[in-house]
């Protein structure tokens, strides 16, 4: 295939950072643009030092801006575009979330129109597809089930409304009189080296005698290691350049696994940290409808509280379903479709995880000690 370019949104983000360090190996890519609002130094000088064949220009700007989106586009072959606020517990104004997750994806793909850019890759979310109740049960679900989140919290359903743009924008004619081609890809909850939210749960952990709090012990989820997540991608970008393999990935939306072993999300965060010492909370935990109605209770007290003071519940309904769930999916249709293989397997992955762990454990320790002295 010709030389080909490629801009990725939220580049400085969790994925995206490894769907770029993915992409600079590939074969016949000119140039890689790396779009955020802000980069940390760290990930800019990161990006700086992967200049190899691959030229990686940095930019820095905002996804609602369009014109800055038209220049940004301007000459791409293909656009990844995983750039998103991500939410779970209701912190952020909704107004903000469907801005950046919703209109952001309508400028972008408008963006590509413009600046004739053909392909087009969605990170979405299996929030997309639900679960939209504590009660339903998924076990290796799959795409012909068209399963859909009937919840009203922003963060899926701007993921929802973003998706549904992105797939009815697929067949769109271009300035230049080409096709756009567009396909959405739903990761698992990811895991990995630099999570945010798995940093934050050992740094609790730490703070509380090595004791990890609950936060998914009545679920069951297939996780993805972020590795294997950003693979998936470059993938997709592959298959719609390939005039063989676009014809059935066009239009598409992909649940994206690995071979992680389901487990709830308490024991994933057990697996990955039990080398360093971390040890399950064996406290008692009241049955899941309790908590579901004591997180409704937390809301109203939060709600009405708001006009003289910010009350953050310590949990919600909505992360309670999202965390407590059965609530599983094959990636057959990627492995079918698009070629996907994880590229790491879940032994290699837990290593990796429980190495960057104990990196944290060792960085916050002094800290820590410190403070209960």
């Amino acid at each position: 295939m010709p030389g080909w370019s490629c801009l990725v949104t939220g580049a400085g983000g969790f994925l995206g950072q490894r769907v770029v360090h993915l992409l600079v190996q590939e074969k016949d890519l000119e140039e890689v643009r790396v779009l955020d609002k802000v980069f940390r130094p760290e990930t800019k000088e990161e990006f700086f030092n992967l200049q190899t064949k691959t030229k990686v220009t940095v930019l820095e700007g905002d996804i609602l801006d369009a014109q800055y989106l038209r220049r940004a586009c301007q000459g791409m072959s293909v656009v990844i575009h995983t750039a998103a606020i991500i939410d779970v517990m209701g912190d952020i104004p909704r107004e903000t979330i469907m801005d950046v997750n919703l209109k952001g994806t309508q400028k972008l793909l408008e963006a590509c129109v413009q600046a004739s850019v053909p392909a087009f890759i969605y990170t979405s979310s299996v929030e997309v597809a639900g679960p939209s109740s504590y009660k339903e049960i998924v076990m290796n679900g799959n795409e012909e089930e068209q399963r859909e989140n009937t919840s009203s919290h922003p963060y899926p359903y701007s993921k929802k409304m973003a998706e549904k743009a992105v797939l009815a924008a697929n067949g769109r004619t271009l300035r230049d009189g080409g096709t756009l081609h567009t396909c959405s890809l739903r990761p698992m909850y990811i895991y990995g080296e630099g999570s945010h939210f798995l940093s934050n749960i050992i740094i609790n952990a730490l703070k509380n005698n090595a004791i990890l709090s609950y936060t998914g012990k009545y679920s069951t989820a297939n996780p993805v290691y972020v590795s294997n997540g950003a693979w998936a991608h470059v993938l997709a970008a592959r298959g719609l350049r390939d005039p063989k393999k676009s014809p059935n990935i066009q239009g598409q939306f992909y649940y994206i696994s690995d071979d992680t072993p389901h487990q709830s999300y308490d024991d994933l965060n057990y697996n990955l940290s039990k080398k360093w010492g971390l040890r399950p909370n064996s406290s008692w935990i009241p049955p899941l409808p309790l908590l579901y109605w004591l997180g409704f209770l937390l809301e109203v007290v939060s709600f009405l509280l708001r006009p003289i003071y910010n009350y953050r519940p310590p949990f919600t309904r909505h992360l309670l379903t999202v965390s407590n769930t059965v609530f599983t999916f094959s990636y057959k249709k990627a492995q079918r479709d698009l070629g996907y293989e994880p590229l790491v397997s879940w032994e290699e992955a837990r290593e990796k995880t429980s190495e960057w762990i104990g990196s944290l454990v060792e960085q916050h320790k002094g800290t820590l000690n410190t403070k209960t002295q």
